[in-house]
């Protein structure tokens, strides 16, 4: 059962959504899992859905699930990419992660409106700009 499970405080793990050109010169936005630990997270899994309303009607996405066996420390790690159509819908991406046996886990919410061109940051370790979420 969950409820026995003891989760740990995710730290030094953010999820950024970064826009980038891709070789044809095209706008196009991707999901990055960051590490800024000094040491590796294990076993990781991502699983993303959007979900909300558009002109009255509920939309949900597909959920997709990514695993990565490990993400060393101070590293970032490309998630998917995203389609800039599904930004006015909250965009989840729900991170479980080992550190050593221990599990950690959260929640990483973009809410409508919140992936929009004021919202950009540097992000130094993508060496992009995106909208962080920590």
């Amino acid at each position: 059962m969950k409820k026995d499970i003891d989760f740990h405080q995710v730290e030094g793990v953010s999820v950024a959504v970064a826009r980038e050109t891709n070789e044809l010169g095209l706008e196009e936005w991707n999901v990055y899992l960051i590490n800024s630990n000094a040491f590796t997270i294990d076993n990781v899994l991502v699983a993303s859905k959007g979900y909300g309303e558009h002109e009255g009607q509920e939309v949900k996405t597909s959920v997709l699930r990514h695993m990565f066996e490990q993400v060393p420390g101070k590293s970032s790690q490309q998630v998917e990419p995203i389609d800039p159509a599904l930004f006015h819908l909250t965009n989840e991406f729900w991170v479980s992660y080992y550190i050593g046996n221990k599990i950690h886990d959260k929640r990483f919410l973009f809410v409508p409106g919140s992936i929009v061109e004021d919202n950009l940051i540097q992000i130094s370790i993508l060496e992009k700009q995106g909208v962080l979420h920590s």
